[in-house]
């Protein structure tokens, strides 16, 4: 029996064709995947579409996007052996981080890819990314389960954990990367899998679970040098804000004014949960190593540990929708749950 894909196409770069008439780039009809892409009617597997109307552009991409992608997966999941998401490069980063959180049970891949120029064009990534998630989203293994049953990012060549990667790049081909997580797979004249790396669900039998009420009152404070104390309490102790994600220096520091400190200590006083994240793109956050560290950590501020800041925001988003008791929330942030840090 042929394996099923269904790619998704919720918007973005990939899907663009230049209309011949008007030299606009026009959203192309996924139905005709195959004539746009042929090589994929090479490979022994049957290859449905959905496209989301409107389209959404990266720049746009809400909560919204998110809860209905996911409820589209769950809806079909037993008609599939595995999903392509394709979407735009700008915020690819934060869809595939937060829907690590939201399905639950994972058995099947669920690979995001995207494009830094249109399909139709001569030099297009489009083609080789598409055909490269095609074939991962398909692979089995010597016992017939999915190769990858995890959310990813399939871009340049390699496939990243999805709440590991970043945009790191808005012009080269190899956009995206995972400074603190090996990749996958890596696709060369073979796709190579790291299979000790690659996380696999406690059973293969359950049905998915799909996690889709999000709580998105979260701000994220990025320290920086001159920051004000205005500055500084709108964003952590703003009456809307439940959560703050606190983008420190290096291994979790932060300036060692006493108001910030100050301020921190109302945040927590008020049961924010507060996180630490590090502005360095590899590395971990070490609230013990230095004075400053400590101070916000005898404050109140958890480790977000070598977590990035889209896979922070992703998982507060998702665990604050489970649940309304803040230290529950930070007792399960500082857990790994689908592969987020490295403990």
């Amino acid at each position: 029996m042929k394996s099923s894909i269904l790619i998704i196409y919720t918007g973005g770069t990939i899907g663009m064709k230049q209309d011949p008439v008007e030299g606009t780039l026009k959203p192309f009809d996924f139905r005709q995947i195959l004539e746009e892409v042929p090589e994929l009617g090479k490979f022994a597997l049957r290859v449905d579409s959905y496209t989301f109307d409107p389209l959404i552009d990266s720049s746009d991409v809400e909560p919204g996007l998110w809860i209905a992608l996911a409820r589209l997966i769950q809806e079909r999941y037993d008609r599939y052996d595995g999903f392509v998401v394709l979407h735009g490069t700008d915020t690819m980063a934060y869809s595939a981080a937060t829907l690590s959180f939201m399905l639950g049970d994972l058995a099947k891949p669920v690979i995001f890819t995207g494009s830094q120029l249109p399909i139709g064009t001569p030099r297009t990534d489009g083609k080789e990314n598409l055909i490269s998630a095609v074939e991962i989203a398909a692979a089995k293994d010597a016992e017939g389960h999915a190769m990858v049953p995890e959310v990813a990012i399939c871009f340049g060549s390699v496939l990243l954990r999805g709440n590991r990667a970043t945009k790191m790049s808005s012009e080269a081909f190899d956009a995206f990367d995972s400074p603190d997580c090996p990749p996958l797979a890596v696709a060369g004249i073979n796709i190579r899998y790291n299979r000790t790396l690659i996380r696999k669900p406690s059973s293969w039998d359950l049905p998915l679970r799909v996690q889709d009420r999000l709580d998105t009152r979260v701000s994220i404070l990025r320290l920086h040098p001159g920051i004000t104390p205005q500055v500084a309490r709108n964003i952590a102790c703003g009456p809307e804000t439940r959560a703050v994600i606190l983008e420190t220096y290096g291994a979790g520091n932060a300036p060692s004014k006493p108001w910030l400190t100050d301020i921190i200590r109302e945040a927590d006083r008020m049961g924010k949960v507060l996180v630490n994240v590090s502005q360095c793109k590899k590395g971990t956050v070490n609230m013990d190593l230095y004075a400053t560290g400590r101070a916000l950590k005898d404050a109140g501020v958890v480790s977000g540990f070598d977590a990035t800041t889209e896979a922070a925001l992703g998982k507060l988003f998702a665990l604050m929708g489970l649940s309304d008791d803040n230290a529950w929330v930070k007792k399960q942030f500082q857990e790994d749950l689908r592969g987020e840090i490295s403990k």
